[in-house]
């Protein structure tokens, strides 16, 4: 992360320029359960998502590539569906589930409101989906300005986004069909189906015990046995009912829960969970992020150090090892692990925008050009994310490219769906670009669509936001 002095969580992210402009929201440790979800990104824990909902998606006979994933970092127990299939998991969830099969069958369930048509509106607000990314490059980047004055202003930023999301209830029917397509699927794509039941058994019971602050969902969507039965008596006629999750997943997600336990939870919970008598990988895993949490600089480092030593070929160890440099003030120390991770996983955006970074804050004009390089690089892999543009606009600009640095900026806003601002950035980069050029092209381009957004809603059109139409389970 580009904050300094960061006391929370996750893997780094560009969060000082974001925090600046007020675009991040920082989640405090002790959430209540009905506090706004902040929206955070990791390239380990997306990897882990992506390889056990892939199969779901295909089964559904989806096309991955046109299907997001958002991680959400709040204790709520719960998964939704909404417009232009977006998949939203809340880490609380997450980390509640077993094994891969149960994951997989709360994916597959709202794989099947996907699939079934019963989404409220399919294509509406994209651009308003895509701030809810609010420039967040590894996990915990929103988490970065806990205890810091900017996490207000992102705060508000976060809550009047997700003041727009207009939660519906789907009807018994609806979700019946849902639990059917969900066995369907789970059984094509080789997974057991008894995750499925186990995890929604486990809903029910906790509801039970939750009654006085149920979620308004469960109200009108109670879990109740006979769904349960109905359910298990499907999967239990499927050919891969009594299959085993592969040990390569059941590790890959046992680390995966270890991380964001790490992360989210106090460092005494961390050690409950994972005490020191525990030397499996995840716990290693989870006590070394958890000592970073702590501000034990080199303690961290010697244990990740440690870690690295016994996979040397992690690309997310070198990748924590940089956080940790970074966010003790390191710079320079940071850049080699960060640059190692690259080279490691040379295809990964967020590891691509995390080196990007750091040669931005190292201040060094002779690095200028490697950091815009590896930033071009980042946004070649995903043209929607803000902090990127933001970045490569910081290195345009110290570089003396005002042209570029403004329509870098305009390209922050547009993916941000801030339509005013994009297309005054792009004006103005237009005005200092070589016409005709593909980069005065892109500038002209933005005014353009950004001018016609504007004009449509101050006719009174629909702009930004989307509706949320599923909530597991």
């Amino acid at each position: 992360m580009v904050a300094r002095r960061q006391r929370s969580r996750f893997a780094r992210t560009a969060l000082a320029a974001a925090a600046a402009a007020g675009l991040v929201a920082g989640p405090v440790p002790s959430q209540a359960q009905d506090e706004v979800p902040s929206v955070i990104r990791d390239a380990e824990i997306e990897e882990i998502i992506w390889e056990e909902a892939t199969p779901i998606f295909k089964a559904a006979g989806l096309n991955p590539d046109a299907i997001q994933i958002h991680l959400m970092q709040t204790k709520e127990l719960n998964a939704m569906v909404a417009g232009g299939q977006q998949l939203f998991l809340f880490t609380g969830l997450i980390i509640k589930t077993k094994s891969p099969d149960e994951l997989m069958g709360v994916m597959a369930h709202e794989t099947g409101h996907m699939a079934g048509g019963h989404l409220a509106r399919s294509d509406e607000g994209m651009k308003g989906a895509a701030a809810t990314y609010l420039a967040t490059m590894g996990l915990g980047l929103l988490a970065a300005l806990a205890g810091h004055g900017d996490a207000a202003a992102g705060l508000m930023y976060s809550s009047g986004y997700f003041a727009t999301l207009n939660v519906l209830g789907y009807t018994r029917t609806q979700e019946a069909s849902a639990d059917q397509a969900a066995a369907k699927y789970l059984d094509a794509a080789g997974v057991s189906g008894k995750g499925l039941v186990e995890f929604f058994d486990n809903f029910k019971y906790e509801e039970v015990f939750a009654n006085a602050k149920r979620d308004k969902y469960f109200q009108n969507h109670p879990i109740t046995s006979q769904r349960i039965e109905a359910l298990d008596g499907v999967v239990q006629t499927k050919a891969n009912y009594n299959k085993p999750d592969s040990p390569e997943l059941v590790a890959k997600h046992a680390i995966m829960i270890a991380k964001l336990k790490g992360f989210l939870l106090y460092p005494q919970q961390v050690l409950q969970d994972y005490p020191e008598t525990d030397q499996s990988f995840p716990a290693k895993y989870a006590r070394a992020i958890s000592t970073y949490r702590e501000l034990k600089t080199d303690e961290a480092i010697k244990q990740i150090d440690a870690l690295i030593a016994e996979r040397p070929d992690d690309p997310y160890l070198y990748e924590l090892k940089g956080q940790v440099y970074y966010e003790a003030g390191k710079i320079k120390e940071s850049e080699a692990p960060h640059r190692k991770s690259v080279e490691l996983k040379p295809n990964s955006m967020l590891l691509r925008l995390n080196l990007g970074q750091t040669l931005v804050a190292e201040d060094d004009v002779a690095k200028l050009d490697d950091a815009i390089a590896q930033l071009q690089k980042a946004v070649s892999l995903d043209k929607d994310e803000p902090m990127a543009w933001r970045l490569l606009s910081q290195a345009y600009d110290r570089k003396g490219d005002a042209g570029l640095a403004r329509l870098a900026a305009a390209e922050q806003n547009f993916a941000l769906g801030q339509m005013p601002a994009a297309r005054d950035f792009a004006g103005r980069a237009r005005e200092m670009l070589t016409k005709d050029t593909p980069q005065w092209r892109r500038a002209n381009d933005i005014v353009q669509v950004a001018e016609a957004a504007v004009r449509d809603q101050k006719r009174g059109g629909r702009g930004g936001g989307f509706t949320i139409t599923s909530q597991t389970p």
